[in-house]
Parts: C-alpha cells; structure tokens; sequence
C-alpha cells in the first residue's frame, strides 16, 4: 500500500512537482508542460490542503467513460477539493508533453469573503476523475483567459482591492464551468437516460426485495457504487434530466411502494414501514406526509372512501 503524503500549502506542491516557490503564498496558477514529478511519484499518493482547479490540453489520446467515448476532448477540466487522495500512474502515451493549467488555491485565500462557504456548493469538487468537464475549443478559451486574468491579478502590487477582484474571478470560473457542467449533461442525454433506465431498474430490484427490513433503504452512495458514479455527479446528472436528486428518486420510489402497500393490503402503518426498511415508523410517517401532504393513514382512508 502507498504511503500517503499530505501538501498542506501551494509550496508543497511547487516543491514536489519541482517547480519554483509560488509567487503568493495562497495561490498559484501552474504552467503544467513545467511540471515534472520526481521519478518516484507512481509509488506516491497525497493528500493536499488546498484546492485545485486543472485545464489540461492538447491530450493526444481519447478519453472513455465506459463504453462512450468523449466528444468534448480538446480541454479537460477537473476540480479536486481538499482532503482528497491523489495518485499519478504511468502515461500510456510516452514521448508527449501534457499542455495547460493547474490553479491552486488555498482556503485561507478565500476567508472572510463570500466564497469561502459557497465554494461548497459546487457539486463537481466532489466529482472523479473520469466525470470530468470537457470543453470545446470556445469554452477552453475562455476558461484560459479567466485562469490568465487571476495569475496577473495576483503577480501585480497587492492592495485592498486584489483579493476580492480575484475571488470574483474565481467565482466567475466555477460558474461558467457549472454552465458547462449542465451542457455536457445535455450533449449526452442519450447516454444520461440510459443511466436513468438502470437506476429505475436497480431501484425496483430494491424495493421489490422482500428483506428490507434487514437490508435497510437503499443510500445514495449504495446506488451510485452500483451505477459507477459519484453520488454527487450522479445527482446533478439526475436534477438536469428529470429535476430531482438521487435522494428524490429514492424517496419517490418508496412512497409509491408505500402507496400500493397502504391501497392494497391491511398491513398496520408501523407493519408497512418496518417491511420498507424503517426502523422507526415515526420517520416513515414524517417522510409520506412531506412527500403527499397526508399521513399514510389519511391516504389510506381517501383511497378507501
């Protein structure tokens, strides 16, 4: 098993890709055809306490996610948040140089302004690798001139107004990549509704198992494990082709369940939560009566009457 390196400042990573000191403490914007990793790095893996945003071009091979091949290939972004575990192997694709940009920013570079909280909110800082963004030439350019205005934003003379010029140019980037993001959901819709076609069949396959009450109701993370996603691109794919979560579509799933069970039979209230999966049926009730605006018994008694 690797060990795992921790890169607590922008300078931890200048040094391990064998790069000069950062020009400010904070932030950097890397030239990446200058990186050079030390011969030992496939036997590494790190953590960093920084965030990283990394526009790679000119990729001379396809990228593939499972059986599709990626149509947007002449840039890729990926956004890689803090605390999470990195690892480089060998390119298959010996003799070219990998071209672009890797923007790292510190969290201490954003306190005390708005983007410190909201940088949360960006769902694809919790996407993998392979759920990458990727750009057509118009887009990468524009991307490239945002990443160039906040490296010379920073390398000019600081005064009061830099910082809060360059978190808006931050700010500017994650929303246009966030735009982005919503495009390439809707290039490949046709691909995205097969995925949804699988998560309905998985979602029946689980609550048509009788041994829920053991199992427990299935997670987010369980249903994304099983469809080769991470739980939160996996969510944003689902809110851009049918306008709700992961979390939705399970909870949808259920009440239906609920409903039939509630229409059909004379199993007690507590009885259908217990073979839904709920431990308390108090929860099971709170969950139906947000979702329908009745208790399950007041669906029952309108469905009878």
């Amino acid at each position: 098993m690797k060990d795992i390196t921790r890169l607590k400042k922008v300078g931890d990573y200048h040094k391990l890709a064998q790069l000069p000191p950062p020009e400010h403490p904070l932030i950097s914007l890397i030239d990446y055809s200058k990186v050079r990793y030390p011969d030992h790095i496939n036997e590494m893996s790190w953590t960093q306490d920084y965030f990283a945003i990394g526009l790679k071009r000119n990729i001379p091979y396809k990228f593939f996610y499972g059986q599709q091949e990626y149509d947007f290939d002449e840039g890729l972004m990926t956004f890689i948040a803090p605390n999470q575990v990195l690892s480089v192997s060998d390119n298959p694709n010996v003799g070219h140089t990998p071209s672009g940009w890797l923007l790292l920013i510190h969290p201490d570079f954003m306190w005390n302004t708005s983007l410190a909280e909201k940088i949360a909110q960006y769902q694809f800082f919790g996407y993998t690798i392979n759920e990458a963004l990727f750009l057509s030439e118009k887009e990468e350019n524009m991307i490239a001139d945002l990443l160039r205005n906040i490296q010379r934003e920073y390398q000019s003379n600081i005064d009061k107004f830099s910082q809060n010029i360059i978190i808006s140019q931050i700010e500017l980037l994650l929303n246009y990549a966030e735009r982005f993001y919503e495009r390439q959901f809707i290039t490949r819709k046709i691909v995205n509704h097969k995925i949804l076609d699988q998560l309905e069949t998985l979602l029946k396959s689980y609550f048509n198992d009788d041994d829920l009450i053991n199992n427990g109701l299935p997670t987010v993370q369980s249903v994304a494990d099983q469809l080769n996603f991470s739980p939160n691109y996996l969510s944003s794919m689902l809110k851009s082709l049918t306008g709700m979560s992961t979390q939705q579509h399970i909870h949808q799933k259920l009440i239906d369940k609920a409903k039939v069970q509630l229409s059909t039979t004379t199993l007690s209230v507590s009885e259908i939560a217990y073979h839904l999966g709920f431990e308390q049926p108090a929860s099971f009730t709170k969950l139906f009566k947000s979702k329908t605006e009745m208790s399950p018994l007041e669906f029952r008694k309108a469905f009878n009457s």
